[in-house]
């Protein structure tokens, strides 16, 4: 049986502490009125693009008035817009940063609940030494589950506006902010519509998980292989719904926060970046355990098979990602272009270091078969993909947000310090409930002596 590591326990409560007080200090610094932001931009103690957004308030005025034909009614309106905007985007700002690490974690159990999916229905003989460090990680799902559920309520009580598409009047002809676009979506994306998928979704992916785990438990005192069938059935049932429900939640969460652009590929580039976060989490976890003596039956081959897996789905997202962008940017169709020019433009690092983090990285660390079963190398390529598909959510969902006005700062780190610690602490726990090994696995044999 596995025991909780005092230390490692200490630091998931330190990170989860930490990141509770940036989180809060992150809404309380959030400017309240115009008055605020302008002082908040005018300060270049909050990073390049701040200030760059800083000098076009400051300066908007100027350029107004240097404009023939504008009244200075105009100009001072169109200041103040401006201005509006620019605050509504640093509103934003503290709630964009928490959904992204919000959803990131969750949607990484996901992932891992996704990779075990398909090794029952492969009837792999190689994993099923791995099972309990996948259950472990998948444990997560139902705690992130409900956090996420509570962050997509307060969306759509209008605590936040991730969202605009549910915003008041928008879908309103006779209202100021009517857009005709949204408002031709409307039998789709509309609250009671988008909750109530929200809720199947989640409620199957976590069903999934809570009979799957349980009929795993139910094997090891079985003495026939029943319980092992049953998975097997409800593990294809399970992927077959989730195809579906990955690609429409994929556009109900992430794309809907532009919802003037779509993608067709955007359901399976979001399940790329989720899916190699989770076989990556799978080994990151794995090789601590074996550092701290458990996991006796997994060897190298098992750790090589993971890094392949992580080398692999690498190179697909970055062909999802190639191919999104290139079709879009080559057809130049200006309500898809902007999607990319935003974030080539105002994301210029975060957005071209994913993929040096998300594909180069990888490619030039795991394409050599030896570094694949080197402990430090894999730990190393591992922490960058994360990271890297941290950022890939982060440019998702950041532009649609707050814009322009993005920086790294508290709220960001204390979101990722936050739910860090919290994954740590119930992954972790979970591990501690269920001996490591499934003892009556049909395949535990073949996966204890798996050597190439």
């Amino acid at each position: 049986m596995y025991t909780f590591s005092s230390k490692l326990k200490t630091f998931s409560f330190i990170l989860m502490a930490v990141g509770l007080l940036g989180i809060g200090y992150g809404f309380f610094t959030a400017p309240k009125d115009i008055k605020a932001v302008e002082t908040l931009l005018a300060s270049e103690s909050h990073g390049e693009h701040a200030a760059a957004t800083a000098h076009e308030a400051v300066n908007s005025h100027e350029v107004a008035a240097s404009t023939s034909g504008k009244s200075e009614v105009n100009e001072a309106t169109e200041h103040k817009e401006h201005l509006e905007h620019v605050l509504h985007q640093l509103q934003n700002k503290p709630w964009a940063a928490f959904y992204v690490a919000c959803i990131f974690f969750m949607l990484l159990s996901l992932g891992t609940l996704a990779f075990y999916a398909i090794q029952q229905v492969a009837q792999a003989g190689w994993s099923p030494v791995l099972f309990r460090v996948m259950q472990g990680i998948t444990a997560y799902l139902p705690v992130g589950s409900v956090v996420f559920f509570v962050f997509l309520l307060l969306a759509g009580f209008h605590m936040n506006h991730i969202f605009i598409w549910l915003n008041e009047g928008i879908t309103d002809p006779k209202s100021v902010d009517f857009d005709k676009i949204i408002a031709g979506k409307s039998g789709y994306l509309n609250f009671p519509f988008w909750i109530l998928r929200a809720t199947i979704f989640l409620l199957g992916w976590n069903a999934y998980r809570y009979f799957s785990r349980k009929n795993c438990l139910a094997q090891d005192e079985s003495n026939d292989n029943s319980f092992y069938k049953k998975n097997f059935n409800i593990s294809a049932m399970f992927l077959v719904f989730f195809i579906v429900s990955e690609s429409i939640m994929s556009w109900d969460w992430i794309m809907s926060i532009d919802p003037h652009w779509s993608s067709t590929l955007f359901g399976w580039y979001v399940f790329a970046s989720f899916f190699v976060s989770g076989i990556t989490m799978i080994a990151m976890v794995t090789v601590y355990l074996k550092s701290r003596g458990y996991l006796q039956n997994v060897n190298t081959s098992h750790i090589h098979d993971l890094a392949k897996f992580m080398f692999g789905i690498s190179v697909f997202w970055t062909y999802l990602w190639f191919s999104q962008f290139m079709l879009i940017w080559y057809a130049n169709i200006p309500e898809e272009v902007t999607y990319f020019v935003t974030r080539i433009q105002v994301y210029n690092l975060p957005f071209f270091g994913a993929v040096v983090m998300n594909f180069l990285f990888p490619i030039l660390i795991l394409i050599n078969t030896d570094f694949k079963r080197i402990t430090w190398i894999l730990v190393m390529a591992g922490i960058v993909i994360l990271l890297g598909h941290y950022v890939d959510f982060f440019n998702m969902i950041m532009p649609g947000t707050v814009g322009g006005s993005w920086f790294i700062g508290v709220s960001e780190i204390s979101s990722l310090a936050f739910f860090l610690g919290l994954f740590i602490f119930v992954v972790f726990t979970a591990l501690t409930k269920v001996p490591l090994l499934p003892k009556r696995n049909p395949f535990i044999d073949e996966s204890k002596h798996f050597h190439y």
